[in-house]
């Protein structure tokens, strides 16, 4: 062959090689960038079938609302409210007696001696409850004419669209049968609002029996439970006040505002109730399953953050080759276990382990010590905080790696020890991928379900912070928990579904938000450092 057709051989190979060689980093590139591309469409369907499937809630929220107020229910409502404070003062009262006949009994006392010391203030205590039943009953009695007064207006709404779509489809002659009658939720008003002098009749008879019992309490000859007796005089009084504030509530109500989009919205986002399938109204306020979720989140985060953390700097700065070995695997092992078994876990041990650690007699001194409840948000918190360790520990032992091991060398050439280079130099140089393991690790606890539905207790109520501590041992619901629990057994597109993606929106939405500040704090401290 000649020298000028090995040099066009030659020129062929080279430039299928560069060919290929492009085929190849495209192809890379391509697989890589396809990748990316899966991904932004996935996160944006989800958003948008998110916000598809909740956009409607605060529409039909509203409605529900403004439905709730034009039949009457909130009037009632006003009326059920100091019925069910005055309950609250007769529950009172009555635990007095239940705590007297508790110290009967651990004095040995027979029941016959007890029941005659318990005697002395039964009628009274009876007297209390009996002064409270017809303004109980009046309320009952109005409620169900509100509630009835709903549900004829839907059923005849519902009969519409059912007459509707009939026509829509052609059937005449069966729209034709479907009778619907018009429901003027005005009448049902003016006959509720015609009774307010009934009750507030009830009102002054009740105001007057009151007054006239307390101005006479009886003694019960302990000084512990006579100084409740006072007290409970001082709360019948405060009662009274009330009862001034709900009339004038009365007085002022009327059936012809409406409710505007601002309502619902701040009924949902500041609610503290969130009541489904009642009889009477449902209300979806997130606030008492948000104030859940934050105050589980951080009972984890105040075990896993310093374990996590502690373990990454130990294992990468301190620990030798044999314990590398056996701490690394066991903590990383723990991310492997289903989060059902260590739900598991908690019903079966770890609530009930804590329940009884909190009985002993080292304890005594707390107020909210011993705790009658095993599911609480402490129990949750804490196996939620097993499941965060791994995921700290992980992301912050290769932060840790990432430092150059000049920076070390250079501390340890200086005189300075381990742990002086450890913590002046290594921590800091790492700080960025540490509070960046801390913050996937909120977002693993924060999002987590299977826990919080088997091991927090499940009462939908605001904690009551006052308690301190105590806090903590107290059953919570979470917005992961309440979706798991009721999106299976909802009607699709009804206002409870919708609610349940709001849940979901602003889990989202808290996702987000945690992004966007480990973002800001990383490139801060990017910045601060150059």
């Amino acid at each position: 062959m000649t020298e000028e057709g090995e040099n066009n051989r030659y020129d062929l190979h080279s430039r299928r090689r560069q060919f290929l060689g492009i085929d190849k980093d495209q192809a890379l590139k391509g697989l890589f960038g396809g990748n990316a591309i899966v991904s932004i469409v996935v996160l944006a369907l989800i958003t948008f079938f998110l916000f598809k499937e909740g956009a409607a809630f605060f529409g039909q929220y509203r409605e529900n609302i403004d439905l709730y107020r034009r039949s009457g229910i909130e009037y009632v409502d006003i009326m059920k409210e100091q019925s069910e404070s005055y309950s609250e003062l007769n529950r009172y009262l009555n635990s007095i007696r239940s705590e007297h006949a508790t110290m009967l009994r651990e004095e040995g006392l027979s029941f016959a001696d007890a029941r005659a010391k318990l005697s002395g203030y039964e009628d009274f205590i009876y007297a209390i409850e009996d002064l409270g039943y017809p303004v109980s009953e009046y309320v009952l009695e109005m409620s169900e004419v509100a509630v009835g007064a709903r549900d004829m207006y839907e059923d005849a709404a519902n009969y519409r669209e059912h007459r509707e779509n009939l026509l829509e489809l052609g059937r005449d002659e069966e729209a034709a049968e479907v009778e619907v009658l018009d429901v003027d939720l005005s009448l049902f008003v003016d006959m509720i609002k015609e009774g307010e002098a009934d009750f507030l009749a009830l009102n002054d008879a009740l105001e007057a029996g009151l007054r006239e019992r307390i101005a006479d309490l009886p003694t019960i000859g302990v000084e512990s439970l006579d100084a409740k007796m006072q007290r409970f005089g001082e709360l019948a009084l405060m009662f009274i006040v009330e009862m001034e504030r709900t009339e004038q509530l009365l007085s002022d109500w009327t059936s012809e505002k409406r409710v505007g989009m601002f309502t619902a919205l701040a009924s949902f986002v500041f609610g503290e109730d969130w009541v489904t399938n009642s009889s009477i109204q449902d209300w979806y306020g997130i606030m008492p399953l948000f104030t859940g979720s934050l105050l589980v989140a951080s009972i984890a985060m105040v075990f896993a953050v310093p374990l996590g953390v502690g373990a990454a700097i130990y294992v990468n700065q301190f620990a030798n080759q044999k314990e590398q070995t056996l701490i690394k695997p066991y903590i990383e092992f723990i991310s492997a276990i289903p989060s059902v078994v260590i739900g598991f876990f908690g019903i079966a041990v770890f609530g009930q382990f804590v329940r009884e650690v909190s009985g002993w007699a080292i304890l005594s001194g707390f107020d909210f010590f011993p705790i009658s409840e095993r599911l609480t948000a402490f129990t949750a918190g804490c196996l939620l905080a097993l499941m965060a360790i791994p995921t700290i520990f992980t992301l912050a032992e290769d932060a840790i790696n990432n430092v150059p091991k000049s920076f070390k060398e250079a501390s340890l050439a200086m005189g300075a020890t381990r742990l002086q280079t450890t913590l002046r130099i290594i921590v800091p140089t790492s700080l960025s991928g540490i509070i960046s393991a801390i913050l996937l690790g909120f977002g693993r606890v924060i999002g987590e379900t299977m826990v919080v539905l088997l091991c927090a207790g499940n009462r939908i109520e605001i904690p009551d912070f006052t308690n301190g501590i105590g806090t903590f041992f107290e059953p919570v619901h979470t917005m992961t928990g309440i979706i798991a629990q009721e999106l299976g057994e909802v009607v699709n597109g009804s206002i409870h579904y919708r609610a349940l993606f709001m849940v979901g929106m602003v889990l989202f939405v808290i996702s987000l938000f945690i992004n966007y500040m480990a973002q800001k704090i990383v490139l801060k401290y990017q910045v601060s450092r150059g």
